[in-house]
């Protein structure tokens, strides 16, 4: 007699999910039968007893299916048969791994199948987010060790509302779809697409989804009681000797420690330093003491070789290429190297490199779909290649792999809603990894947008969430009918407040004088720390637009007087506003007590203040940069700062990237913020709804901050 062993789950929307074991494929060490309404999942588990000598991994398969009868279909083909995973189910199957590969205890090294299986589907509700629940309650019903349970919901913003596992013809109405992987008590995965949101909303959909979660994970620990497979198998799966671990680490740690300080930027030499430490140890054994200890020697010394990266990173804060913590690896892009594709792009970051393809087709050429559940024609393609050369391995490339499959998903993902829905080609984009270390997806994104833009697929807008504009290419953004737009009120303000601070603080020396206040070097006299006034001082703004004439209204509260330049002379009712004089560059700096660059950056502007300008100066005058970096040539104002050929200087923006140089960083008269003048919870909430309102507005007809004209 059968007496099956039934959990049931009740959704906030008065659906139910029942899961069933006790019943069917009852040798497999743990089973269930899934069900939420027609749709039917069978999860089974089955773990090797003992681990393959010399594994130091967890060796886990998941694997899902869907039977095509589940839906009442004949398989396609000649055969009339399921053959290979198609491209759904092989993403189910790792969204299914991702989030209970890392619960397996860290010494468990048994392999793990985990088979998902479908056997009846109504078309109504989604069946990729129960497979989740399903292979974590085969597990919660099995003896195998495992730290769940977990479960995986779909969490959706339909007309403002969100709903837990929504069905097909809901999904198809939301703005928010996100998959969401936990235990009990945290997040682990999240995965999805979503027109644009605020991150409140983000975290929101992934507290509800947890709430769910939690309930289902509650039930599994119900379903483990009533079983009685609380006490999961005993296991011993690594010998260990503590003397050789002991060993290891005294005599490789240093060693490790010092290559991953070096800051050595070529990965493949860094492993060949690393591999020469491992080896250098190994040498003192014979070969019959390697047979029995060489694993034991490789686990230790990677646990070694793993402390030493990470404690490289935390102790001298930069990572093992040599980059700052804050820095990000170089870029590098080629737009067209390809003449023979419709579109064609490089994407470089660091060692990681992707040669993007875009080819427009016809109607002939769309995918179709005849999966279970889908069938249909899919105009928007996008394929990820990753051989092994791009990783310096000397293998052979073996057909399309579960990741490739994964990776190329993500970019889909990224690009699909770029393709306006009007647009008459087919879309097919290549990503073929050429080099990589890290984020080749995301390689893929950047490479995959230049693309599309080489080959006239109209992305609509740039919507620039700053001022300034250099970081995009105008002209090509033009020519390819692109609208670039930028939020230049919201910056305004809060630019001008910052020239004035650092003015502010060079002049009366606060920076320089807190510092010293604070380990105990400043002398208090009556003739000590002086510094300049304000009051009565000339200013000199090059560039007087938005924020030019911003920083002339406070410096007129100030009590200075106005001169400037601009490419055009201003208006004569705003000289009168402001008193201001009209001068020449070279007039301004010789005149000026201060010097504030606040021009865009162009070709001719770039080093607008460099040593011969500088030298114009009186060496009692202070000069701020709140525009771009390299519009004062850094190592010209580092020589004329050290040299007392100017005061001081205040700098919100450096030449050379988001920090300055080593010389700036050790000098008392220069002021030093890393690019702030916007960083206000006020302006940035500002900013954000200025980008949202240009997109609005493009689309709608209203005002739009443009950068360039389109016809």
């Amino acid at each position: 007699m059968i007496n099956p062993i039934v959990k049931t789950i009740e959704l906030p929307d008065g659906r139910t999910i029942t899961l069933e074991t006790g019943k069917l494929a009852k040798q497999a060490d743990g089973s269930v039968m899934l069900r939420m309404g027609n749709t039917m999942l069978l999860a089974t588990v089955c773990a090797a007893k003992d681990a393959v000598p010399g594994t130091d991994f967890m060796p886990l398969q998941v694997e899902y299916k869907e039977k095509f009868a589940a839906f009442g279909r004949f398989p396609g083909g000649f055969t009339k048969r399921e053959g290979r995973a198609s491209d759904y189910e092989i993403l189910t199957c790792r969204l299914v791994d991702r989030a209970l590969r890392p619960l397996f205890p860290d010494n468990y090294h048994a392999e793990v199948y985990v088979n998902i299986i479908l056997f009846s589907a109504d078309g109504v509700d989604m069946p990729d987010a129960l497979a989740g629940l399903a292979a974590s309650a085969a597990l919660a019903v099995s003896d195998i060790p495992f730290n769940g349970p977990i479960s995986e919901v779909r969490v959706a913003r339909i007309d403002g509302q969100f709903v837990i596992n929504p069905t097909f013809e809901q999904l198809e109405k939301a703005d928010m779809d996100l998959m969401v992987a936990a235990t009990y008590e945290n997040i682990m995965m999240v995965e999805g697409e979503m027109h644009e949101v605020s991150e409140a909303e983000l975290l929101e959909a992934m507290k509800v989804a947890h709430e769910a979660i939690k309930v289902h994970c509650k039930a599994q620990m119900e379903l483990t009681e009533e079983v009685g497979k609380t006490v999961k198998r005993e296991y011993n799966h690594e010998v260990n000797d503590e003397d050789l671990r002991k060993a290891v680490r005294e005599a490789c740690y240093e060693k490790a420690y010092a290559v991953a300080a070096s800051g050595n930027n070529n990965k493949h030499e860094r492993f060949a330093a690393f591999e020469a430490i491992r080896e250098e140890f190994k040498a003192q054994f014979s070969e019959e003491e390697l047979d029995e200890k060489g694993a034991l020697i490789d686990r230790y010394y990677h646990d070694v070789e793993k402390e030493a990266m990470r404690r490289s990173i935390l102790d001298e804060g930069k990572r093992l290429d040599g980059r700052k913590t804050t820095e990000i690896r170089p870029i590098w892009c080629e737009v067209g190297p390809l003449p023979g594709p419709h579109g064609s792009a490089i994407f470089t970051r660091g060692e990681t490199q992707s040669l993007t393809s875009v080819t427009l087709g016809t109607k002939l050429d769309e995918k179709i779909i005849d999966d279970v559940l889908e069938h249909g024609k899919e105009r928007f393609l996008l394929h990820y290649n990753f051989p092994p050369f791009s990783t310096g391995e000397a293998k052979a490339q073996r057909g399309v792999g579960r990741r490739e499959i994964g990776h190329g998903h993500l970019a889909w993902r990224a690009l699909k809603g770029q393709i306006p829905a009007d647009y008459p080609y087919v879309v097919r984009v290549v990503s073929d990894i050429l080099e990589s270390n890290g984020s080749s997806s995301m390689a893929t994104v950047c490479a995959g947008t230049l693309a599309l833009m080489d080959a006239g697929v109209k992305l609509k807008i740039i919507s620039n969430y700053a001022v300034g504009y250099d970081n995009i290419d105008i002209p090509y953004a033009t020519q390819k009918g692109i609208q670039v737009t930028n939020t230049p009120d919201p910056v305004t303000e809060p630019t001008a407040d910052q020239a004035m601070g650092l003015l502010l603080a060079v002049s009366r020396r606060i920076s320089e004088l807190d510092r010293r206040l604070r380990v105990g070097e400043v002398k208090v006299g009556l003739l000590e720390n002086l510094g300049h006034s304000l009051y009565g001082g000339t200013i000199g703004i090059i560039g007087m637009g938005r924020i030019g004439q911003a920083l002339a209204r406070r410096a007129v509260v100030a009590g200075m007087k106005i001169v400037y330049c601009n490419r055009h002379r201003v208006a004569e009712t705003i000289e009168d506003k402001y008193k201001a004089v009209y001068l020449s560059l070279d007039e301004l700096l010789r005149v000026s007590d201060v010097v504030s660059v606040n021009a865009p950056y162009t070709t001719e502007t770039y080093h607008l203040i460099g040593e011969r300008e500088l030298s114009l100066m009186k060496p009692t005058s202070i000069l701020i940069n709140t525009a771009r970096g390299p519009l004062v040539d850094e190592k010209a104002l580092v020589k004329a700062l050290r040299e007392k050929v100017i005061w001081g200087a205040g700098l919100d923006v450096f030449e050379f990237g988001d920090y300055p140089s080593e010389e700036l960083l050790s000098m008392d008269n220069v002021v030093l913020n890393p690019h702030t003048g916007t960083q206000t919870f006020e302006v940035r909430n500002e900013m954000a709804a200025f980008v949202s309102r240009n997109i609005i507005h493009f689309f709608e007809g209203g005002p739009v901050a443009k950068v360039n004209h389109i016809d």
